[in-house]
């Protein structure tokens, strides 16, 4: 059988928590909507100051702690024992402890000394430790991840989830994303003109000018088909990605990076696109995000016209929780047979044959399909049905690396230009973390060949800290709306993002890290796509960017002092590779504080990859962070 089942979850957002937090109604009754005018945006000064705010927000960590604990308590019920699995965890989150961030940025901008909670909450995988590394109801988990990839996070941390279960990695995945609310996110989302100032948004339909934020969090539990019981809620039976490797923010307007994510989930799923009864759209109520995922729709699905459910406009566009909760929509859906309303069904655009919904409908829902897309072009899609699907899992490939290529310095424009054959200008306009990026990709590209056609996946210590910080003075300097440009370098996937663009990698486009073994993290990630088929090629970048913000955090919070550069390489499937790939292993554990020092980590970021620069591979390549670790068994390539 193909997939895995969903057994339980736990879930907040602005409509309430568990199935209230999920966007399907009663039948007969008009789509129910969270979004309100919001007080603290209105404070601030925003223009459009909408958002949905989820009850014990906005703190990131008691969003994603209540989904826990609920996801805890179901699974109690639904699956007694399971504690003696083994569990993994695949999170997602696109502002991960921002907040935090926030108070750190301040606290340098006063010129004074942070304190070590201070730098411990900055990061992006701040409210993932503090959940899971105090009092978690599970004290080992493994394998363990946390996707940054913006909008699109928790649909591909759902697919890693999955394939880890396809390869016996795990019994039980704990799947999922989380988000709150913070004037950061919000100011570049009014600086890129892509909210609404209209309630409720209007996706698909005549008028539409943007979305507004909102937040929430869902965790979902999937497991093996032989561990399922017969009161499975549903099965995610299908998972695709890829990247449009057009633009660092705008979609692909032909909708076929989207489309390919979709074919590829339907196809993985082994289910005939014209069943599909119910399409979960990304639908941010934008005018060029709305066309290209028509025109996906089409190419995807070209003989049916299923409902389509932009939850968006209920529930606001939770970011890294959005793929969770939008993906809980369509598993409720299925539970009880209901086809979820829109929230604005009037008006469709001419030439947008799309079904939407004014009331929510009974009506047999056996297959759903879940689109979602992200900054960076980071498509990705997953098939949720009602029964599980017959059929041959997936057999696992072998796994290999190239010698990996290292840039320690930062090149110049007119380098990088020379280098990448990409304009100047554009180049120009980049953060210092992808021109690194950019600047090893390139390295890797004159050793390996061309790598056109590869997915990517870029691993961080501490991701966009730098640029957050520039972001952030420049927002309370300037205003809320004053950085559309900078903005967008603000994602993690931006990397990902400008990569893709200038090398044009169409596969799958991602960005992990859940500590200081971010970049050994990706290379798992990696490995685990190729592994499964997703791609035939990866290309791993793990780099940092470090200056005065880094440092400070780093030597508060008492991690090891990171160091510039970035290093790539490329994993795939052909046996000319330099080694061959053994073993994953991975996990987010509770450690004593006492054992919480620089003694007991790894080598930061990038640099625990540095081994696989030598002409001999090592046997292994491993990091650790206080609370969790990342390594992989390496076999030498024979012959």
């Amino acid at each position: 059988m193909r997939g895995a089942a969903v057994v339980a979850y736990g879930a907040i957002s602005s409509l309430g928590e568990g199935p209230e937090a999920s966007c399907v109604g009663e039948p007969g009754e008009p789509a129910r909507t969270g979004i309100t005018v919001d007080d603290e945006l209105t404070r601030a000064g925003f223009a459009r100051p909408h958002a949905a705010r989820a009850a014990g927000g906005p703190d990131a960590g008691a969003l994603l702690r209540k989904a826990l604990l609920a996801c805890v308590a179901d699974l109690d019920r639904a699956l007694p024992g399971w504690r003696s699995l083994r569990v993994g965890l695949s999170l997602a989150t696109s502002a991960g402890g921002m907040r935090g961030a926030e108070k750190l940025f301040a606290t340098l901008r006063a010129g004074q000394v942070p304190s070590q909670q201070e730098a411990t909450d900055a990061t992006y995988f701040a409210p993932m430790v503090s959940v899971f590394s105090e009092d978690a109801p599970v004290p080992v988990l493994s394998p363990a991840t946390l996707v940054l990839t913006a909008c699109s996070a928790s649909t591909l941390a759902i697919g890693l989830g999955l394939r880890w279960l396809d390869h016996d990695a795990c019994d039980l995945v704990l799947a999922g994303g989380f988000d709150s609310v913070s004037t950061f996110v919000a100011s570049g989302f009014e600086a890129l003109r892509a909210t609404t100032a209209q309630l409720p948004p209007r996706p698909f339909c005549v008028g539409r000018d943007g979305m507004a934020l909102g937040e929430g969090a869902a965790l979902l539990a999937m497991t093996r088909m032989t561990r399922a019981s017969s009161n499975a809620l549903a099965f995610v039976s299908g998972f695709g990605a890829s990247a449009d490797a057009v633009h660092i923010t705008a979609p692909d307007r032909t909708g076929q990076g989207l489309a390919r994510a979709a074919a590829a989930a339907l196809t993985d799923a082994g289910v005939d696109p014209a069943a599909v009864d119910l399409v979960s759209a990304h639908a941010t109520a934008t005018p060029f995000n709305d066309a290209a995922e028509w025109h996906a729709l089409k190419r995807a699905i070209p003989d049916a016209v299923p409902v389509v459910h932009p939850a968006k406009a209920q529930i606001g566009h939770t970011l890294g929780a959005a793929g969770a909760l939008e993906t809980l929509t369509c598993v409720e859906a299925i539970r009880r047979g209901v086809l979820p309303a829109a929230a604005h069904a009037d008006g469709i655009e001419p030439g947008f044959s799309v079904r939407l919904l004014a009331r929510a409908e009974t009506a047999p829902v056996v297959t759903a399909l879940k689109l979602s897309a992200a900054f960076g072009g980071a498509n990705a899609s997953l098939v949720v049905t009602r029964s599980a699907v017959p059929g041959p899992q997936r057999q696992p490939r072998v796994v290999h690396l190239s010698r990996a290529v290292h840039v320690e310095a930062m090149p110049d424009v007119a380098t990088l230009a020379e280098l990448t054959k990409h304009p100047p200008d554009k180049l120009s306009r980049a953060d210092g973390l992808c021109r690194l990026a950019l600047a090893a990709v390139a390295a890797l590209q004159a050793k390996v060949g061309p790598v056109a056609g590869a997915g990517i996946v870029v691993g961080h210590f501490l991701a966009t800290l730098e640029t957050n910080a520039t972001y952030d003075a420049r927002v309370r300097e300037r205003g809320v709306s004053a950085e559309p440009r900078r903005f967008p370098y603000t994602s993690p996937n931006a990397v990902a993002g400008e990569c893709g663009v200038v090398f044009g990698l169409s596969g799958p486009g991602l960005a992990v890290s859940s500590g200081l073994h971010g970049a050994v993290e990706a290379l798992a990630a990696a490995a685990e796509l190729v592994r499964a088929g997703d791609a035939d090629r990866m290309v791993v970048v793990a780099v940092d960017e470090v200056a005065a913000t880094s440092l400070a955090l780093a030597a508060a919070a008492g991690y090891p002092p990171p160091q510039p550069g970035a290093i790539a390489l490329l994993v795939t499937s052909e046996p000319a590779g330099y080694a061959q790939v053994d073993r994953i292993q991975g996990a987010f554990t509770r450690a004593p504080t006492a054992n919480k020092g620089t003694a007991s980590m790894g080598p930061p970021g990038h640099l625990a990859l540095r081994p696989l620069v030598s002409p001999e591979p090592p046997a292994e390549v491993q990091s650790a962070s206080p609370w969790g670790f990342a390594k992989l068994t390496l076999i030498q390539q024979l012959g």
